[in-house]
C-alpha cells in the first residue's frame, strides 16, 4: 500500500500549504489562564488526520507507563470551522489583546470541545489558519468516489500492521472488519486466492488493486448499466439519454446527456467517442445530478418578495445553550453554530449583569452567563454567512431600565445601519416588507410602548412605561419561581427599535383580527399551538395570513427537548422555535424543510396558507388545491460504506433502513426494511413500498438507516430528510447524515424512486 498520491486524490500535489501541514510545528495549546502548553502539530501522510504530541521530555519505559500511548489526533473530516484571532470564548477569557493576531480555534462538529492555539507570530497563524482551510476545503469537496477510495485506502493502510505494503490474510482479515464487513473465513480466503497471482500469500501492488475492485464492485449499478449500455457494450449519448427520460423520468436533451459525459466520464478513450463508462456512469450518480435531492431547489428559487409573514422561517429557540436548559453552558458559539446552519430568528434571553453590563443565559438556573455585547458582535459577524436573509432577534427582556438603555445602546452601536429602526418607506405601512426588501437587516422582536403609527404624528406619547412580561418569560417564572405575572419598566430607546415584530398578548382569533396591527405577534407555547392547530386549524391558518406567530418549546423540557414542528407549519405558523443544540428527530425534519431555496433560511408557503379566504384544514382534509394525490413508489436497493456505531466494540452492523413520511395527519406513515446481519459495507435489501401522498406540498420524506438490535432500542446510524416536492424520481444515491446534522464522507443509499399521479 504505497502511499504514493493519496496527497494527489485532493489535487494537492506539490501544494506549499500542504507542504507546510505535512513538516508540522509548534503551537501553544490554551486550556485556561494557567494551562497553557506547547504541543507539536502535524499532518500525517494520508492527509486526512493532524496528530499532536506533548513535549514531556520522556524518561525511560520503566518509569513512564504512558510511554507507549500513541499520539492523539483528530480527523480533518471533524473539524466544523478554523476560526482566525481570539474568537472563541477560551481565548477572550484566557488570554490578552496584543496576541490577537497570533491567536486561531478549531471548532469540531458535534460537542467536542475547541481547540484554541496561539502561534508564534501572526505570519505563522495566518498560515495554519490558510493551510488548515485548504486541506478542509479540498476533503469536502473530494466526490463519492474519490472518498470512497480514500476510506478504503485508509482502512487498508490501519490493516498493514508491520507496514511492508505487502497484505497477509491475516491483514485482509482485519482489513474487512475495518470496512464494516463480516465474511466467513472461506469467502475471505476465496478473495484472497483469486488476487493473489503471484501465489506468494500476500497482496502486493496491483493485486491488491485487483482484490479493490472486486470489493467495490457494484452488483445492482451493473445491471442497471448493462441494461442502457447498448452501443458496444457503452453507454453511448443516446443510450444515456434513453436511461434519463426512462429511468430518472427528467426533461432531458441530447445535449444534457453529452453535458454529463462531458463532466464525468473518467476514461478518456470514451469520452472522445462521447460514450460513457461504467466508471464514468457510478461517477454520475454519485454526483448532485445523480441524487435524491433536486439540485435545482440547491439555489434560491422561490419568490423572496412576497411579504414577511408568507414563509416558514428557521427559528431557534434558547439560542445560548449548548446542551441543556438546567446546567447547560451558555456561549456566543451556540448563536454561530445556528446562523450557520442558517437559522434566522434567534433567542436572546437578557438579564442585569452584575458589572452593570446585561448578560445572556437561562433565568432562574444554573447556566453559565454570557455579555449580551459579545452575542450581538457575534452575531453580527455570522448572520449573513450562510444567508443573505433577514435575522430576528428574539428578546426575553428581564433587565432593569438602565440596563435595557444600554442593550439598545449596544444594538444601536454594534449592528449600526444593519439594524432596523424605521418602517421601510415615508409612510406607515400597511403590511410587512419581504425577505427580499430586507436582505442583510436585523429586525428586534420584543414589547413596545406604542403603535408604530406613533412615529408619524405628534401624539406619539407615552402613558404607562410598564408592560406585562412575554408569555415565554411568564411561564418560566410560574413554573420555576411560582411568581404571578409581573409587570416590566420598558426603556424607550429599546422599545423604539422594536418595528416589525412587537409582542403582544393573545386573547383568541377574533380579538387579534379586530384589535391588532399588522406588526404585532404572538408566542404560543406549544401545548396552546397545538391544541389551536388541531381544534381550529382554518381559523389559525387566517390569523398567520396577517400576522406572524412564535411557537416555542414548554418550560417542562428541562432537557431541551424537541416537538413535533409539523403541526404548526400545516397551521401556517411561520417561526417554529426548536432547540438546536439537541440533536432529534424533530430537528432533522427542521434542517430537512429549510434544506432547499438556497439554504437560506426562508421556504415560501403554499398559496392555500397565503390566502385570506383559504378553506383548507389538514385535519378534515376537504376538497380543494392541496389535494395533488400522488402514488409514491420507494425501492430501498443497497447501501454502501455505513459506519461502524461503536468504534470500541468489535461488532459489525446489522442496518435497516425506514422510510417515514410526515405532514398532514393523512400523509404520516412509515415502513421499514427486513434487517441485514453483520454488513455495513454493502448491504443489499432490494425491498419496495408504496405510499399515498395527499398533500405533497407539505409532505417530507426522512430516510433513516439504523442497527437492528433484538434486545434494545436500535441505534441510528444515519438519516436524510427533504421535503417530498424536492425529489428526484429513478436511481438516487441519498447522502446519510450524522446525529448531529453532519455528512458522513462515504456511506450512502441507494434507491430508486417514482411519484406518479394517482388515478
Amino acid at each position: 500500500m504505497e502511499s504514493n498520491g493519496i496527497a494527489g486524490k485532493h489535487g494537492m500535489e506539490g501544494d506549499s500549504d500542504l507542504q507546510f501541514l505535512l513538516t508540522g510545528g509548534d503551537l501553544l495549546k490554551v486550556r485556561s489562564s494557567s494551562w497553557k502548553k506547547t504541543r507539536f502539530y502535524k499532518l500525517q501522510e494520508d492527509c486526512r488526520t493532524m496528530w499532536h504530541e506533548s513535549h514531556k521530555k520522556l524518561k525511560s519505559k520503566q518509569t513512564c507507563e504512558c510511554y507507549n500511548r500513541p499520539p492523539a489526533s483528530f480527523s480533518i473530516d471533524d473539524i466544523e470551522a478554523v476560526r482566525v484571532g481570539r474568537q472563541s470564548e477560551g481565548l477572550q477569557k484566557y488570554t490578552e489583546d496584543q496576541v490577537e493576531n497570533r491567536c486561531f480555534s478549531i471548532i469540531f462538529k458535534g460537542r467536542r470541545k475547541n481547540l484554541d492555539l496561539i502561534a508564534s507570530s501572526e505570519e505563522e497563524a495566518k498560515q495554519w489558519v490558510t493551510a488548515l482551510e485548504k486541506i478542509i476545503s479540498n476533503t469536502r469537496n473530494l466526490n463519492r468516489q474519490q472518498k470512497t477510495e480514500h476510506w478504503i485506502f485508509n482502512c487498508m493502510r490501519k490493516a498493514d500492521k508491520n507496514s511492508d505494503s505487502k497484505m497477509s490474510l491475516k491483514e485482509l482479515k482485519h482489513f474487512l472488519h475495518q470496512v464494516n464487513i463480516e465474511v466467513d473465513d472461506d469467502y475471505a480466503e476465496m478473495l484472497f486466492e483469486k488476487c493473489d497471482h503471484s501465489m506468494s500469500d500476500y497482496l502486493e501492488g496491483a493485486e491488491i488493486e485487483k482484490f479493490y475492485k472486486m470489493l467495490t464492485e457494484r452488483e445492482e449499478i451493473d445491471v442497471i448499466y448493462g441494461q442502457y449500455a447498448t452501443t458496444g457494450g457503452q453507454m453511448s449519448s443516446t443510450d444515456l439519454l434513453n436511461f434519463l427520460l426512462k429511468e430518472q423520468r427528467e426533461s432531458a436533451s441530447l445535449d444534457d446527456a453529452l453535458k454529463l459525459i462531458e463532466k464525468y466520464e473518467v476514461d478518456e478513450a470514451a469520452k472522445a467517442k462521447q460514450h460513457m463508462t461504467k466508471d464514468g456512469f457510478l461517477m454520475y450518480l454519485h454526483q448532485p445530478e445523480g441524487m435524491i435531492f433536486n439540485p435545482a431547489h440547491k439555489e434560491v428559487y422561490q419568490d423572496m418578495s412576497q411579504p414577511l409573514n408568507h414563509y416558514f422561517i428557521s427559528s431557534s429557540h434558547n439560542t445560548y445553550l449548548m446542551e441543556d436548559q438546567l446546567k447547560g453552558p451558555s456561549s456566543t458559539e451556540a448563536y454561530i453554530r445556528a446562523l450557520m446552519k442558517s437559522c434566522r430568528c434567534v433567542e436572546l434571553d437578557c438579564w442585569d449583569g452584575s458589572e452593570g453590563e446585561p448578560v445572556i443565559y437561562h433565568g432562574y438556573t444554573l447556566t453559565s452567563k454570557i455579555l449580551f455585547k459579545d452575542v450581538i458582535k457575534a452575531i453580527k459577524e455570522y448572520a449573513f454567512k450562510t444567508s443573505e436573509y433577514p435575522v430576528i432577534l428574539s428578546l426575553e427582556n428581564h433587565c432593569s431600565v438602565e440596563q435595557q438603555k444600554l442593550m439598545a445602546q449596544h444594538m444601536t452601536s454594534i449592528l449600526g445601519s444593519t439594524l432596523l429602526t424605521m418602517p421601510l418607506g415615508d409612510q406607515m405601512p400597511t403590511n410587512f416588507p419581504s425577505p427580499e426588501d430586507l436582505k442583510g437587516r436585523f429586525l428586534i422582536k420584543g414589547k413596545r410602548l406604542n403603535k408604530l403609527d406613533a412615529i408619524y404624528s405628534a401624539e406619539g406619547t407615552i402613558d404607562d412605561d410598564s408592560v406585562s412580561e412575554d408569555d415565554e418569560a411568564a411561564d418560566a417564572e410560574e413554573e420555576e419561581a411560582k411568581k404571578p405575572k409581573t409587570k416590566l419598566k420598558l426603556a424607550k430607546e429599546l422599545s423604539d427599535i422594536v418595528i416589525y415584530c412587537k409582542s403582544v398578548h393573545f386573547h383568541g382569533f377574533e380579538d387579534a383580527r379586530d384589535n391588532l396591527a399588522f406588526y404585532e405577534m404572538s408566542s404560543f407555547k406549544e401545548g396552546k399551538a397545538e391544541k389551536l392547530a388541531e381544534e381550529s386549524a382554518n381559523a389559525y391558518i387566517h390569523h398567520n395570513v396577517d400576522k406572524l406567530s412564535r411557537i416555542y418549546p414548554a418550560g417542562s423540557r428541562t432537557d431541551s427537548s424537541n416537538y413535533n414542528p409539523i403541526p404548526m407549519w400545516n397551521a401556517g405558523c411561520q417561526i417554529v422555535a426548536l432547540n438546536f443544540q439537541t440533536p432529534s428527530k424533530e430537528m432533522d425534519v427542521n434542517q430537512g424543510q429549510f434544506l432547499p431555496n438556497g439554504m437560506s433560511g426562508y421556504i415560501l408557503k403554499p398559496t392555500y396558507l397565503r390566502d385570506g379566504a383559504s378553506e383548507f384544514d389538514p385535519i378534515t382534509l376537504t376538497k380543494g388545491d392541496w389535494l395533488q394525490h400522488k402514488v409514491f413508489h420507494v425501492m430501498v436497493i443497497s447501501a454502501q460504506q455505513l459506519p461502524k456505531l461503536k468504534k470500541k466494540t468489535k461488532s459489525i452492523v446489522d442496518p435497516l433502513v425506514r422510510v417515514e413520511i410526515y405532514g398532514v395527519p393523512a400523509d404520516t406513515t412509515e415502513k421499514e426494511t427486513q434487517s441485514i446481519s453483520n454488513n455495513g459495507f454493502n448491504p443489499m435489501w432490494n425491498e419496495q413500498f408504496q405510499f399515498e401522498v395527499y398533500v405533497p406540498e407539505l409532505a417530507m420524506v426522512r430516510f433513516v438507516v439504523e442497527d437492528y438490535d433484538s434486545t434494545s432500542n436500535n441505534d441510528l446510524i444515519g438519516q436524510y430528510t427533504l421535503p417530498f416536492t424536492s425529489l428526484q424520481n429513478g436511481y438516487r444515491h441519498v447522502p446519510l447524515l450524522t446525529k448531529n446534522g453532519d455528512v458522513i464522507p462515504s456511506a450512502g443509499l441507494f434507491v430508486h424512486i417514482m411519484v406518479l399521479d394517482a388515478e
